[in-house]
């Protein structure tokens, strides 16, 4: 599985933006997907993931009730959306698939390169 992230930006606090992960092949309804999210001289940290059908989520608590991931298995694709963003949700944000929902980067096997969100103040 290939994964490629896009849609990160530079947003003013409050703002909204949506990543979009694209996945290559015709086993993406077969995998979990989670977003991830890594800030300069942080670890990487879970921000949520969605079950193989969509009927599931989970999300950190620092993003419930801002962020939501849903998928679109017909386009082998999986989003993010981010409202009222803050500067703290300033990070390079990953995509990636896994077997289960989980919450530690080691549970998922195929990550996407990353695209850079910036919220500023």
């Amino acid at each position: 599985v290939q994964l490629q992230a896009s849609g990160g930006g530079l947003v003013q606090a409050g703002g909204s933006l949506r990543l979009s992960c694209a996945a290559s092949g015709r086993t993406f309804s077969s995998y979990v997907m989670g977003w991830f999210r890594q800030a300069p001289g942080k670890e990487r940290e879970f921000v949520g993931a969605i079950s193989r059908s969509g009927s599931m989520t989970n999300y950190a608590d620092s993003v419930k009730g801002r962020f939501t991931i849903s998928r679109d298995n017909a386009k082998n694709t999986v989003y993010l959306q981010m409202n009222s963003l803050k500067p703290e949700d300033t990070a390079v944000y990953y995509c990636a698939s896994g077997p289960r929902i989980v919450r530690w980067p080691g549970g998922y096997d195929y990550w996407g390169q990353g695209t850079l969100v910036t919220v500023s103040s």
